[in-house]
């Protein structure tokens, strides 16, 4: 009897942990729905630079993303915002990357992208995630603005 009540409890676990609560699927929803209105990457302008400015793999190797608004060195700002909607579990932020050109202050381009963590059902596993598409982010952006 003891074995048919734990597998009972051990599938109504498994069946809680894999359900969406409504919470989670509602900031799923506005996820997507804010990604329609602004996510994305915005490019202005596009800044040629030598060869010997990039690595490698064609990434620009003066990003220092540890840096702060000076992670783009002297002559670009790169600032990085993130706003949360709603805090603790689950969560919903929006995450801004924008490179502005400091003699000007002219704005480049900007990434915009939503996301949401949490909300899943207690247990030792990870928590579930949702965001944006692969269209937003620091390094994206910079690899549109500063090109070859």
């Amino acid at each position: 009897m003891k074995a048919k009540t734990f597998i009972a409890k051990s599938l109504l676990l498994a069946l809680v942990a894999c359900s969406s609560t409504p919470s989670k699927s509602e900031l799923d929803a506005e996820v997507r729905r804010l990604c329609a209105i602004d996510g994305g990457i915005k490019v202005y302008e596009t800044v040629g630079l030598p060869a010997d400015k990039f690595n490698e793999y064609g990434q620009i190797n003066f990003y220092r993303a540890t840096q702060g608004e000076n992670a783009l060195g002297p002559e670009y700002s790169f600032v990085e915002e993130i706003r949360y909607y709603q805090s603790g579990n689950p969560e919903l932020w929006r995450s801004l990357y924008r490179v502005i050109r400091r003699s000007d202050g002219k704005t480049l381009g900007e990434s915009i992208g939503y996301s949401r963590r949490g909300g899943d059902a207690l247990g030792p596993w990870h928590e579930s995630s949702y965001g944006c598409s692969q269209e937003y982010g620091d390094t994206l952006l910079l690899k549109r603005i500063f090109l070859k």
